[in-house]
Parts: C-alpha cells; structure tokens; sequence
C-alpha cells in the first residue's frame, strides 16, 4: 500500500446537499424551508430561548436553572465525628475550629463545626465547636472531657 491508495472508509465522506439549484435536483425552489414566514428568510429564526414573547420555559422552572433552589438561610455544618477526635487529640487538648484546621478535618476555621457522636472516647477533651450531639456531648462528659458551645449566626460565615 502507498500513500496514493489511501481512501476514507466507505461513507465516512458524504457530500454536501446543494439546495436552491433547480426543480430537478429536488431541492429547487424553497430549497427545503417550506413558504413564507421568518424561518424561509435569509437570517431568520429565532435566538435560542425566546419563545416568541412568551415567559420562556427556563423562567418558569426555577429548579431548572442549573443548581435547582438555593435557601438564602442555609446554614451548612462541617461534622466531626468522636472518633476522629479520638485518633488525633491527645488528652486533655483543646479541640476547636482552629486546632481542627490544623489536623485536617476543617479547611477554614470560619467554617461552622458540629461534634457528632459516631466511635467512642476514651481521653478527656476541651471541645469548643458551634454545635455538638446529645450523644456526643454524654461521651465527652463521660471520658472527663467538656463541652463548650461557641456562637454563630447566620450570614456572618461561608454558606454553601
């Protein structure tokens, strides 16, 4: 084989469809736009989205438009759990958002943080953190540790 018989697969190449060229080439005429109305003139159609005055479909479904609804007062935690505590904490440590960006459970110690109580504790900690379980305050108190509730509101922290 030379470089002279090389050929696209069979069908890989289809020509193009010459419009407007006569009635007998079967697209003479209207050259497949049908008659009249803006969509046969040249530069017609419409923009994407308009709908001919209409309230087009993408401004009636406001869960539609890409992240569906958003709560201007969601307020999103990042959990923590007993038992990562418990793997990086030494006894009596303080645990708060800052010591917890050190160790890699926060990326920001603006972030809102709440304790929850999945594995168990057995070293006394100082937790500081906004929010903390019922279950995971009774384990902490248990083990000799406290608890101590920090204050947040809304807006004033990174939300979603």
């Amino acid at each position: 084989m030379k470089l002279h018989d090389l050929r696209p697969a069979k069908g890989a190449k289809k020509r193009k469809r010459r419009v407007g060229r006569g009635i007998s080439a079967g697209q003479g005429k209207t050259a497949g736009r049908g008659t009249k109305g803006q969509n046969a003139r040249s530069g017609g159609g419409v923009r994407p989205y308009f709908e001919g005055g209409q309230l087009p479909l993408v401004r009636k479904l406001p869960f539609a438009r890409g992240y569906g609804f958003f709560n201007p007062y969601h307020v999103e935690f990042q959990p923590v759990n007993l038992d990562q505590l418990a793997e990086k904490f030494e006894a009596g440590a303080e645990v708060t958002p800052e010591t917890m960006v050190a160790a890699g459970f926060l990326k920001h110690a603006t972030d809102l943080v709440v304790i929850l109580g999945r594995g168990e504790i057995d070293r006394p900690l100082k937790v500081r953190a906004h929010r903390v379980s019922k279950s995971a305050r009774a384990k902490i108190e248990a083990s000799g540790g406290s608890v101590e509730l920090l204050p947040w509101q809304r807006g004033g922290y990174r939300t979603r």
